[in-house]
């Protein structure tokens, strides 16, 4: 009987994002619990679970499960709080597990400590010993030095946007079991990559980037690999050892994982300048916005919740108030102080209201006379995941043709769940402001009559240079001019 040890702690964060997290951001569950919280969701958990226990010799010990919305860095007090509770966990279970299965994202981060889950890995290692540990992770993820001296092997995200959440933990349960079963000995190749990428060419299903992961996945299919992907960092998390990677791990055979991990990354390299954001200038946008006959969506991936951005930037409903643009506009924005004050007026009654800028200082409050449409408090349906969201308490707003949907705390906008929840269908409206890089097709490009990705400020911006990078390492392409790339490939046995 294989006695499994079972753990999630998941965050991205930007760097450049100035709310900070907090211990009371995480959703933490314990024990049996991280097993019966949404178990149908899309989730590394659920695609684990369901390969542990299609065998009959597996016994899980589920640990913890601390997850957050996307956000700034993580206090380190509440860091620190929150690896007492894994580490004491490690404590109980050493001794009684044969194995480790660890669902992390790869993108947090505290205000000191920079490398929260290779603290998390380092410690595991040290209480459990040299029980088999695999990890996986989003794509997104800053894989490092301390993380891939402290497991075993990896899975990792194919697909962006992300809809292989389930698969992915199922790859590394089937791995982990594989390792068990003598099966495996895992060998791992990396190589760092000087590159940070952004843009539409990100896309697996369309863009270059999709070459990279086809790659890896047929790696996996062939056999050649045990497990194999082409991370590109999160442009946003601003680490030392933030950067793009390949990364190869095959059965007990170093070489033939350096020379896929070294093809892999010669091949990222080389398509790098495709892998950038063409952005539109906002004006230019707007513009053409007033030409279209249908429904036009304004992309404002510099304010992207889901990236760790705060979502209080106003830059596009300021830009289209100051254009005279007359379309009806939908947009979402996040503002305590302005939901405290709709739950004053009340719904159908009117105020002067300053909206934005309540968490970034980059945005400045934009006063507009609106009244409240709607007021709602607790979680919705989110259609992306089929599980629940909870912006807090959340008010319509309605001024003149403008209807912006205020949360009092970020929540996941790269589907239309938000505004579906709090009676807006986006189909209805002239122009949307959606505050993600990317969104499947279905939830508005399949439809939308245009499209455009503005060049707006913000913690997420696509246009790297301008977030002001301080811990990365350097060289480090595009914030650099002339970078040049040797490969290397560093092995782990």
């Amino acid at each position: 009987m294989f006695r499994i040890l079972v753990a999630d702690c998941r965050q991205e964060i930007s760097s450049f994002n100035p709310k900070q997290t907090v211990y009371n951001d995480y959703l933490i569950v314990r024990g049996p619990e991280l097993f019966t919280l949404d178990p149908e969701i899309e989730s590394m958990i659920n695609g684990a679970r369901k390969v542990f226990t299609d065998r009959n010799d597996v016994e899980l010990q589920p640990l913890i499960g601390a997850s957050a919305n996307s956000s700034g860095p993580l206090m380190q007090a509440d860091f620190e709080r929150l690896a007492e509770e894994f580490i004491a966990g490690f404590e109980t279970a050493k001794g009684q597990v044969d194995g480790f299965y660890f669902s992390l994202h790869g993108a947090m981060g505290a205000t000191e400590e920079m490398d929260p889950e290779g603290f998390l890995l380092q410690e595991a290692r040290r209480i459990l010993g040299h029980v088999p540990v695999v990890i996986s992770l989003d794509l997104h993820g800053v894989l490092t030095e301390r993380m891939l001296r402290n497991c075993d092997a990896l899975t990792v995200f194919h697909s962006y946007p992300h809809i292989d959440l389930t698969d992915t933990g199922a790859r590394a349960a089937r791995l982990l079991l594989r390792i068990l079963d003598g099966e495996v000995k895992p060998t791992t190749a990396r190589v760092a990559v000087p590159a940070l990428v952004r843009g539409d060419e990100l896309i697996t299903e369309t863009g270059v980037y999709g070459r990279s992961i086809r790659r890896a996945q047929l790696l996996e299919e062939t056999g050649y690999a045990v497990a194999a992907a082409m991370m590109i960092g999160n442009p946003f998390t601003d680490v030392p050892e933030l950067c793009s990677q390949a990364v190869v791990v095959t059965n007990n055979d170093p070489k033939a994982a350096e020379r896929a991990a070294l093809e892999m990354a010669r091949e990222f390299w080389e398509q790098r300048a495709q892998m950038q954001a063409q952005l539109v200038e906002l004006p230019t946008a707007i513009e053409r916005a007033r030409t279209v006959d249908g429904t036009v969506i304004v992309a404002d991936a510099a304010d992207a919740t889901s990236s760790g951005a705060s979502g209080d930037s106003n830059a596009v409903l300021e830009a289209l108030l100051e254009s005279g643009y007359n379309g009806k506009v939908l947009a979402p924005l996040v503002d305590g102080p302005a939901v405290e004050q709709a739950f004053v007026v009340g719904v159908g009654n009117s105020a002067r209201f300053r909206l934005g800028g309540s968490i970034d200082p980059r945005y400045k409050p934009l006063e507009l006379e609106a009244s409240v449409k709607m007021l709602t408090t607790g979680p919705y349906f989110f259609e992306s995941w089929e599980n629940e969201e909870d912006g807090g308490d959340t008010a319509v707003l309605v001024a003149d043709q403008i209807t912006v949907v205020l949360t009092t705390r970020a929540v996941n906008l790269f589907d239309r769940s938000l505004f579906l929840a709090h009676g807006c269908d986006p189909r209805r409206f002239d122009l949307v402001v959606v505050k993600s890089p990317h969104c499947q097709d279905q939830f508005y490009k399949a439809w939308a009559a245009g499209y455009f990705n503005v060049n707006v400020p913000g913690s997420t911006s696509a246009d790297l240079k301008t977030l002001g990078h301080r811990y990365c390492q350097r060289p480090m392409f595009p914030l650099d001019d002339g970078v040049s790339f040797e490969p290397v490939a560093q092995l782990y046995i």
